[in-house]
């Protein structure tokens, strides 16, 4: 017989409901002969593109639908029932999520007017919705002359004929047929349960029966939640996480039939149904018959009513066309663009701009330039930074209409890169804004276009270990510190992995050990929590895809308005809308557009000077001295421990460096072994070497190493002939790894046909295959270098007003107290917390007359102007000229002196700000600095009206100072004030009158009690630096500090301590797993590389400990590149207390004895040493037994390249929260 159609199927998408994917239930159909299946999820179309995509791939037909609660018919109420539907706060836990509306089964039929109609209702269910209610739709939406209705066993007439009123049924069912007639059914649902309730064969009989006496058409469905037999607990799982309750053996859980049945199981449930109703056998047939027309009925194709394929921009007259064409307003503002940026007498720029223009018109585009001109014109206009970064910073075009900032013809960027011919997809424009003003820019876009043409895009939130195991855990009715501990012990991996990484992971030995022994328990909830993996969780809107078309957006996806801001979001994510054809334009808020905008802002405050970044000459010598010094810490790009060796070996001197800089440090450059190639031709040590003389024009500015996506293409062009457009599609195409033979044999046939050599062609490709599509786009990374170089320049410059940018947007890799320490260190006064002088945000101010470099603290002088006896030296075995670029690196001035350029007569200051403190609100902030000056603490407490928690930790750090008295005696006056305030007597203390408050004669706090508060409340050390406590006892260990680490010779064993600054694992080009981390000792930072032989000893230590004392090896690749290959590793606060308690005897035992670590011998041979610590080092030797497993689940990219399984994730240990955050643990830096 043909195969059985599911009308009523759930996926993932179905929030907690749903336990299986897309893309599986349309692979199992297709398995059990299954020519069509429905996708009906709860309250969500989003699981829509990605299932019609599956289904085409699995050849079966799609059918779209929803399961929506649905709002009985209006009527008259009185008060009583008003009170009845009142919200009840749960007794025994959980959430109240009142699952009680009826829920009905929508599918569209009828094509693109039966989806429009699903768009619709969907849309009007959530508008509604606020926080955790359930979204239901209202009875006046509930219509569409392209749906079909299910009313099954969740329905009110199904909820009817189950307490057994099949009167009460038949009146429910009027409004229903009055609406929807013919395309009303009636749903028979059999999961093998007992009784009368839903799922039992009693209520599927009687519905069956009711249809016959309503002479309504009934159908067969499985309710499906999940794709295959047994994941029933699964179910159970998701329903307890969904209501937050635990799973209770004692209710009534999934029966587990609830699975998508092939035909023959549905044919002896429709058998046993009719046989329950009392009719005869052919009343079976005749179910699976209308079952199968009402499938029949629901046609809706994916590319001619779904519009994936198509691409609809908002139309012209709203993005500056007028009358005219779109295409004819775009060539007109082109060329007005070739005016004013004066290119009008270059005839190359305008061959360039009408070529581009033809290939615009070719595709149709020219409304999308428009609109995104637009947006830029109208961002700029409120006077937020912008600026466009990806390929779209190749065109010429994008230039001229301001949305790029670089010329692409002066930096060799190719359109062909962006947009050719040949390239059929819509072409993709990033535009980057100041991220604290992000949303300005959604309200402007949505006043500009309207919100029936713009929408931003969704982000599933998808099941990952750590919340897998904390949803598992409480179903599973663990104590919930025990669940915490085990998340919190897992890096941020894929729930798949939770096994796997128990069995390979160092770090999680003894939690495996742990659960070994748990037995039959853990295995059940290891089992649950991978069946987990990559489910959403929940839906947040993207940060930063919006979401532009024309007026029929609303017809195409629904659209439910996100929290708080309340910004209408559509439901799929980034990918399924460009297969719907709808434009979407990345508004990425980039935290370092605000700290540079509110860095230029405070200069403008405090001096009056007006500082144009964008118009800042790319040749700054003091800008190259601070990047060549690696002091970027906080630079764009530029900051990470990778990139800090990098432009210390590169030695930058030019923006064109910067650019380099920033396409070196990627995987396809590292893969294809182009990094020590590059440094060793550029600083002259080895010759420049072309594959053929033909390609010295496209490599030359790079010494004859490939390094951009743009060379590629080149060499392709001109060893086949073809043109940039073909060569383009060739490169693309070497990501898919069926492609490369096929690429292989073409490129070598017209490579041979032009009369290349084999031995040359052999060579050429095997470097467009390492690197064509895992290089780096040079467009992009010219977009790059603009905010790196702007960075670097007002960090060399205007330090102070750096930092406090650096300091109110965060971002950067590392933690705010790393920043200010680097402040420090680079001689910015660092001003505290005062209520009457500081901001909001970070502020600077003019501190005293400038001192001279002469007679600064050697702590304090960036090494840069240290005088040359006491720089650092090097014992590497080149010599630092050669390392240097070939102009020379002169030491003249202070690329960050104190004073910069901010004021001529004093030393300009960073003021903490008081959003920095822990728990201030935005309103608590604003109404402090409103105020400001405040006389009194009795005039700050009456005015500021600070909460008394607040006030507390603003004494605490030295904030309410300026009023007099110690800080213990401030607290003492405020709970006076604030027993005054609630009439209980107060004011036993003397400070009404007078301004200064009179002390208490407390003892005031320690210099240890205010680090401690300073860390508490700020998250940050400003009195002093929290490792100066432990100097002596490091010094008595014979810890280097990091300022005097550069004089340690290349393979000098020595012990290094410091905080934890970040930590990582990125993926290198050995394979193996390599944990890097910063350590922050107060004199300057300390990068340190742990290779797989010393994970056994080291990784739990390095994940979970805060303060770490490390023995390793130095490792040199140049003057100023320096890292530290660890081999041994301790908790610094564990050895504080055997300092306490058992003395240096005890510590040194300890030290003797660091676990078996293995790679710590003390001349400092071993393993280790022989390793560079950098991404692009040769392959690390096999390391212990623990890693084997690892090593043989190596991820084999197509150009070789491997990836260790562990790698590129964020580490484990607990995730630092917001607002105190001491270290950080990323993959890499913001931005």
């Amino acid at each position: 017989m043909p195969g059985f159609t599911h009308l009523h199927t759930v996926s993932g998408f179905s929030l907690r409901y749903g336990a299986s994917h897309p893309e599986r239930l349309a692979e199992r159909a297709s398995e059990r002969g299954m020519d069509a299946l429905a996708l009906t999820d709860r309250d969500t179309l989003a699981g829509a593109v990605r299932f019609a995509k599956a289904c085409a791939k699995a050849g079966v037909r799609p059918l779209f639908g929803v399961d929506l609660a649905v709002a009985a018919p209006e009527r008259p109420r009185d008060d009583a029932s008003v009170r009845r539907d009142r919200r009840r706060t749960p007794v025994r836990g959980g959430v109240f999520l009142d699952e009680s509306a009826p829920r009905v089964t929508f599918l569209a039929r009828d094509g693109a007017r039966g989806w429009a109609d699903l768009c619709r209702i969907v849309t009007a269910a959530h508008a509604g919705e606020e926080g955790a209610g359930v979204p239901t739709l209202p009875w006046a939406a509930n219509h569409g002359d392209g749906l079909t209705v299910l009313l099954g066993p969740a329905s009110d007439v199904g909820r009817a004929l189950t307490a057994g009123r099949p009167d009460r049924a038949a009146k429910l069912l009027v409004p229903w047929r009055e609406v929807y007639g013919d395309a009303l059914r009636l749903e028979a649902v059999w999961h093998g349960r007992a009784g009368t309730g839903p799922g039992s064969l009693r209520l599927a009989a009687r519905t069956v029966g009711f249809a016959a006496e309503q002479r309504v058409r009934p159908v067969l469905s499985n309710a499906v939640r999940y794709a295959d037999p047994g994941q029933g607990p699964v179910a159970d799982v998701l329903d307890a996480a969904r209501r937050l309750v635990p799973v209770d053996p004692s209710k009534e859980l999934d029966s587990g039939e609830a699975w998508l049945k092939g035909a023959d199981a549905m044919v002896v449930a429709a058998e046993r149904i009719v046989e329950a109703a009392g009719f005869r056998r052919a009343a079976a047939h005749r179910l699976l018959e209308q079952t199968r027309a009402a499938a029949a009925e629901c046609l809706v194709d994916p590319e001619d009513d779904l519009g994936m394929g198509a691409v609809h921009f908002p139309e012209p007259h709203l993005v500056g066309a007028g009358r005219r064409t779109a295409q004819r307003a775009l060539a007109s503002r082109a060329a007005a663009g070739m005016v004013l940026k004066g290119y009008a007498g270059r005839r190359a720029y305008w061959e360039r701009m009408h070529h581009e223009l033809d290939v615009i018109a070719h595709h149709g585009f020219a409304s999308y330039f428009l609109t995104v001109a637009q947006v830029v014109d109208d961002v700029r206009d409120m006077g937020i930074r912008v600026a466009a970064r990806g390929s779209g910073a190749g065109s010429l075009v994008n230039h001229l209409l301001g949305i790029a900032h670089a010329d692409p013809v002066e930096h060799g960027l190719l359109m062909e890169r962006f947009l050719s011919r040949e390239r059929v997809v819509l072409p993709d424009i990033d535009v980057d804004v100041e991220s604290a003003r992000r949303l300005e820019v959604y309200r402007a876009i949505i006043g500009r276009f309207g919100a029936e043409r713009v929408a931003t895009v969704a982000m599933p939130e998808t099941y990952r270990v750590r919340h897998a195991i904390r949803d598992v855990g409480a179903a599973l009715s663990m104590d919930p510190a025990e669940i915490d501990r085990m998340a919190k012990s897992f890096p941020h991996i894929r729930a798949r992995d939770a096994r796997a990484a128990l069995a390979e992971l160092p770090e999680l030995r003894a939690l495996a050990g742990e659960t070994r022994r748990g037995g039959e328990r853990y295995g059940r909830l290891w089992e649950l929590v991978e069946a987990l993996d990559a489910l959403p969780r929940g839906i947040a809107m993207h940060p930063c895809g919006v979401l532009l078309s024309d007026a029929s957006l609303l017809s195409r996806t629904p659209v439910v308005p996100t929290s708080g801001e309340g910004f209408p979001m559509a439901q799929f994510d980034k990918d399924d809308v460009e297969d719907l054809g709808l434009l979407k334009l990345d508004v990425l808020g980039v935290r370092m557009q605000s700290a540079m905008a509110h860095a230029v802002a405070e200069v403008e405050r405090a001096t009056g000077e007006r500082i144009d970044l964008d118009a800042l000459a790319p040749t700054d010598p003091a800008t190259y001295r601070l990047v060549r010094s690696t002091e970027t810490l906080g630079c764009f790009q530029i900051e990470s421990p990778g990139q800090r060796d990098l432009v210390g070996r590169l030695q930058p001197a030019t923006f064109h460096d910067l650019v380099v800089d920033i396409s070196l440090f990627r995987p396809g450059p590292v893969a294809a072994d182009m990094v020590r190639p590059f440094i060793e031709a550029r600083h002259g040590r080895a010759p420049v070497r072309y594959p053929h003389p033909d390609l010295a024009e496209p490599l030359r500015n790079t010494y004859g190493v490939v390094v951009f996506h743009e060379q590629i293409i080149d060499i392709v062009a001109i060893m086949t002939g073809c043109g940039r457009g073909e060569a383009d599609r060739v490169r693309r195409g070497l990501s898919d790894p069926e492609s490369q033979g096929r690429i292989k044999v073409w490129f070598a046939q017209h490579a041979a046909a032009r009369g290349y050599e084999t031995e040359t062609i052999q060579r050429t490709w095997e470097i467009v295959e390492a690197f064509g599509s895992y290089g780096f786009c040079k467009a992009h990374a010219v977009a790059f270098a603009v905010p790196t170089y702007q960075s670097a320049w007002l960090k060399a410059h205007h330090p102070a007003a750096f930092y406090a940018g650096l300091l109110t947007h965060d971002p950067g890799m590392y933690p705010k107290r790393l920043l200010l320490a680097d402040a420090r260190r680079r001689g910015v006064p660092i001003l505290p917390l005062d209520v009457n002088r500081s901001g909001v945000g970070h502020r600077i101010e003019l501190v005293s007359e400038s001192m001279p470099e002469s007679t600064m603290p050697e702590s304090t002088m960036p090494e840069s102007t240290m005088p040359e006896s006491a720089a650092p030296r090097s014992s590497m075995p080149e010599s630092s000229a050669a390392e240097s670029p070939r102009e020379g690196t002169a030491r003249s001035g202070s690329p960050g002196s104190p004073s910069g350029a901010a004021g001529s007569g004093g030393r300009w200051g960073l003021r903490l700000a008081l959003c920095d403190v822990h728990g201030i609100s935005e309103a608590e902030a604003a109404r402090v600095v409103d105020g400001q000056p405040y006389v009194s603490l009795l005039d700050f407490w009456e005015r500021a009206r600070p909460s008394r928690p607040l006030a507390g930790r603003l004494a605490q750090v030295g904030a309410l100072d300026a009023f007099g008295a110690n800080r213990r005696d401030l607290q003492l006056h405020l709970t006076e004030l604030q027993r005054g305030a609630r009439g209980a007597g107060g004011g036993q203390l003397p400070l009404a009158g007078g301004r200064k408050t009179a002390p208490a004669g407390l003892p005031d706090l320690s210099c240890a009690e205010r680090l401690s508060a300073e860390l508490g409340v700020l998250s940050m050390d400003v009195s002093r630096h929290l490792m100066d406590d432990h100097r002596a006892f490091l010094d008595e260990l014979g810890v280097i500090p990091a300022r005097r680490l550069r004089e340690a010779g290349h393979g000098e064993t020595v012990l290094v301590a410091g905080a934890k600054a970040a930590t990582q694992t990125p993926p290198i080009r050995s394979g193996k797993r390599v944990v890097f981390s910063t350590l922050d000792d107060g004199t300057g930072l300390v990068d340190l590389a742990f290779f797989d032989d010393s994970h056994d000893a080291c990784a739990h230590t390095v994940f979970h400990s805060w303060l770490l004392l490390v023995r390793g090896v130095v490792q040199r690749r140049g003057p100023r590149s320096l890292s530290v290959v660890g081999a041994a590793v301790w908790n610094l606060a564990d050895l504080l207390e055997v300092r306490r308690d058992e003395g240096l005897e005890g510590v040194a035992a300890r030290l003797a004895d660091p676990g078996g670590a293995p790679g710590a011998g003390a001349d400092g041979d071993g393993p280790a040493r022989s390793r560079l610590a950098g991404p692009d080092g040769p392959p690390a030797p096999a390391g212990s037994a623990a890693q084997d497993a690892g090593d043989r689940r190596r991820i084999h990219m197509p150009t070789g390249y491997e990836m260790h399984p562990w790698a590129d994730l964020r580490p484990a240990g607990e995730g630092p929260a917001v607002g105190r955050k001491l270290w950080h643990q990323s993959p890499g830096s913001a931005g």
